[in-house]
């Protein structure tokens, strides 16, 4: 029986790509805006991510978007020293403002939306009329360029800065600083403005917007904090350190760090929340994160789900041709996963249980599973749902499968040769032994043609297509793709190598540290977790040529 994923599952919902790196974010309703450093804006269907226009306009990168509270108004500002506003229905520009002499950093519109509020390079804030388009007030307040800016979400006369100067300010709509100067580069408001956040290298604190008074202090376990933001409930905070997501819980005292995301390849630049969590990297794109209960992803969410998501993943595989990925884990759980967007597109309950060996592979419309264990190979298929016991001769119990893409046979490599079964009759159809010692790798399969690799870099493959007759011998070798490596360090996190480049290309944090299933093909990077998830990264833009 399938069953639709229950919404804690797939974790990166769907993954938008862009040409230029994306460097702001801004939500309201239905609508995502995405500043990208070519100096245009997109727009986005705040469900599906489908791109909905372009606004062409600034000639430098979109350092900071936001709606305006009613939705009508849409304020960018751009490293070509201007602020624009516009018109969200139409798509044109209302309005340019022109007086800072440097970028624009950080842009705010007023609850009343009277007033924008810029800071720059420059040092300096500026505050605008929306309706004249001139500013009525500048703020020397600062000793070094203005990274943070943002009005108060319930008050248009408050308005809080942070700067390189490592201070953090609250201001009236006048220019006069209020109250007492905090720590930090960078600061924002919650929603309902009763707390504000600043943060500085790897640490943030949450501190009351009235009184100042401290609240709680997180700390991101890896890298510096590039941007943080409050859920809409206020209860939790996210923040972008490095490339990985952390997500503290923060409604008592006792604040902790629920989960860290990881999914991005570069540094993240901008955090907000919608109706998910969305990031943007400087890997050019822009994800949709689910966060289990904290937040309800109308796409994916089905309360009747009874399949869980939190026995170990033992074995995962790529369909890149059909664009899946298929994961199983310790309790016979199969999940079929869309590699371009990250969703659980279906869900099988199988006898494959807590099995070492085993391949899946996902044929017109049914899934088919192979594995091993001390009885013998077995073969289980969702149309039926009956296991069929293949009489292999098995010399080792040490031993690695593989399917052929069509399903009509079963590849077998143990110690001594590399076998070809068919899956319909039960029969053995071919046998090779092999040329050289393993340990072997994983089975590369493209259709009848079978290669194994060993660790001593020897690559032996074989042609099983031909039915009746002995499999011929491939002088070729498979597709060309970076080899990885997986390794542990002492301390810090494990990091994954180009074997072909000698680079690094990714580190594993948080519950991905120690995957027990991998699979690759020269782009998807497929990770199975004892956490229960599956990650599933797009490294075109990453691996090098």
């Amino acid at each position: 029986m399938v069953k639709a994923p229950p919404a804690k599952w797939g974790l990166c919902s769907r993954t938008v790509t862009f040409d230029q790196t994306p460097e702001a974010l801004t939500y309201w309703k239905d609508l995502i805006a995405v500043g990208l450093a070519s100096g245009d804006i997109v727009t986005l269907d705040a469900i599906t991510g489908i791109r909905t226009s372009i606004l062409p306009g600034h000639t430098g990168c979109v350092r900071s978007l936001i709606f305006s509270p009613d939705g009508v108004f849409l304020v960018s500002g751009s490293d070509d020293g201007t602020i624009k506003l516009w018109d969200v229905q139409t798509g044109g520009v209302v309005k340019t403002f022109q007086g800072h002499s440097s970028p624009v950093l950080c842009v705010s519109i007023s609850l009343d939306c009277a007033a924008i509020a810029s800071g720059s390079r420059d040092n300096t804030i500026h505050l605008w009329h929306v309706q004249t388009g001139d500013y009525f007030c500048v703020i020397n307040g600062h000793n070094d360029c203005v990274n943070s800016v943002a009005f108060s979400p319930t008050n248009s006369q408050l308005l809080i800065s942070a700067s390189n100067d490592n201070t953090v300010k609250k201001w009236n709509i006048t220019g006069h600083q209020i109250g007492s100067i905090y720590e930090g580069d960078h600061a924002a408001f919650s929603l309902d403005g009763t707390l504000f956040i600043s943060w500085e290298g790897k640490v943030a604190v949450v501190r009351s917007t009235d009184s100042g008074l401290f609240i709680t202090k997180l700390e991101a376990p890896s890298s510096d904090l590039q941007c943080c933001c409050f859920s809409p409930n206020g209860k939790f905070v996210a923040g972008g350190a490095g490339s990985t997501i952390c997500l503290w819980d923060i409604s008592n005292s006792d604040s902790r760090l629920v989960k860290n995301y990881v999914g991005h390849t570069n540094n993240i630049t901008s955090l907000i929340f919608s109706s998910s969590l969305l990031s943007s990297s400087k890997d050019k794109s822009t994800a949709f994160w689910q966060i289990g209960d904290l937040l309800m992803d109308p796409v994916t969410t089905d309360s009747d789900s009874a399949l869980s998501g939190t026995d170990p993943v033992q074995f995962v595989s790529l369909q890149t041709d059909k664009g899946i990925a298929i994961s199983r884990d310790s309790v016979g759980a199969v999940r079929v996963w869309d590699v371009s967007t990250g969703l659980c597109k279906a869900s099988f309950d199988t006898p494959a249980k807590n099995t070492k060996q085993s391949d899946v592979q996902l044929i017109d419309g049914r899934l088919v599973i192979t594995w091993h264990d001390p009885l013998g190979i077995y073969v289980w298929s969702s149309e039926g749902g009956k296991s069929q016991r293949l009489d292999m001769q098995v010399a080792s119990q040490d031993v690695i499968l593989r399917m052929s893409g069509d399903g009509s046979k079963v590849f077998l490599l143990d110690d001594e040769c590399v076998q070809a079964w068919s899956i319909q009759t039960g029969e053995l159809v071919g046998k090779m032994k092999l040329g050289c010692k393993g340990p072997f790798g994983p089975l590369i399969i493209d259709g009848s043609r079978v290669w194994a690799h060993s660790n001593s870099l020897q690559t032996q493959g074989w042609d099983f297509g031909t039915s009746g007759s002995a499999p011929i011998p491939l002088s070729s070798t498979p597709p060309d793709g970076p080899r990885l490596e997986f390794i542990k360090q002492p301390t810090g996190p494990p990091r994954i190598k180009d074997t072909v480049t000698e680079k690094d290309i990714f580190w594993l944090c948080g519950g991905y540290a120690k995957p027990p299933a991998v699979q690759w093909d020269g782009q998807y990077l497929v990770l199975g977790c004892g956490s229960g998830e599956v990650l599933i990264l797009d490294f075109k833009h990453t691996i090098p040529k």
